[in-house]
């Protein structure tokens, strides 16, 4: 099999047309579009339906398609490996992690990271779906559940609780409640619990919803939890360590809690000697120890 034309191949694929896959190739469409007759020719199938707003692969085309991606991630980890032989930490690193501890934890504390490491480039993934690291969908991942993919490094860093907090402007013009029955006199603000969340989280908000609440705020996500409780709309559901961030926020009913909520930093084992990933690694873990150095005082 020809590689320069499989690369071509995932190229046209990718871009889902033949200028565009040349414009990243610097090649005319014209050599594309022969490299991918002659593949085809050789294959004896036909990859593309070719219509007036680009191309879309066939059935054939697409079982190609999912083996030239899983060559070229084989290959991106490769050249990663090799690079990150050396000592400088650089290059593209792909983190992925939750909405909420990616927007609200993470990313404010991302400068000094770039600060110690100026040739770092972040790709910052925030969402729910757990993406597949073995396949390098993303090269660490930081979650709230213990991984259960294969072949990976995993390292537990903290436990995390959902909690209730309101700001202390909105307690004074609203009272503190003393009991969750209480609650009926205040507006809740949690996620609702069909949205994505931690199983620990939805289990809270469903108790709390067992009880006669005043007035219901749902968002689908704790970000915009957080927005509506520092704008005094209420006593929110959010998990714990935005408190390092947020000490103006007002624990409210103290006895309330969720259950533990492990989170685990993990990254693929054939990335056990990247550089980038040491480097990230030990920037979220001496951000924990400062937070728990701090909480200490």
């Amino acid at each position: 099999m020809d590689w320069d034309k499989l690369r071509i191949f995932h190229a046209v694929a990718d871009a889902g047309s033949l200028t565009h896959a040349g414009d990243a190739l610097h090649l005319s469409q014209s050599a594309v579009s022969r490299q991918i007759r002659a593949l085809e020719e050789g294959l004896n199938a036909t990859l593309f339906h070719r219509h007036a707003r680009g191309l879309i692969l066939t059935e054939q085309g697409e079982l190609l398609f999912d083996a030239t991606k899983a060559m070229n991630q084989r290959l991106e980890a490769a050249v990663a490996r090799i690079r990150d032989s050396k000592e400088e930490v650089f290059g593209e690193l792909r983190v992925t992690t939750t909405t909420a501890f990616g927007s609200m934890w993470l990313a404010p504390r991302l400068p000094k990271l770039y600060e110690a490491y100026p040739d770092l480039r972040i790709d910052l993934m925030l969402e729910e779906r757990v993406l597949d690291l073995p396949m390098r969908e993303a090269d660490v991942a930081i979650r709230m559940k213990e991984p259960s993919q294969p072949d990976l490094i995993r390292k537990r860093l903290m436990d995390v609780h959902m909690r209730l907090y309101a700001t202390p402007s909105y307690l004074e013009a609203n009272g503190t409640p003393e009991t969750l029955e209480d609650l009926s006199k205040f507006r809740l603000i949690c996620q609702n619990t069909s949205a994505a969340q931690v199983s620990a989280g939805a289990a809270l908000v469903r108790e709390l919803l067992t009880y006669d609440v005043g007035s219901l705020l749902t968002v689908n996500n704790y970000f915009g939890v957080l927005q509506s409780v520092l704008n005094d709309l209420g006593i929110g559901v959010l998990p714990d360590y935005i408190t390092h961030d947020f000490p103006q926020l007002t624990r409210v009913l103290p006895e309330v809690e969720s259950k533990d909520i492990p989170v685990y930093l993990a990254y693929p084992e054939e990335l056990r000697a990247s550089k980038r990933i040491e480097a990230f690694r030990d920037f979220v873990m001496e951000e924990l120890m400062e937070q728990r150095r701090a909480a200490q005082k």
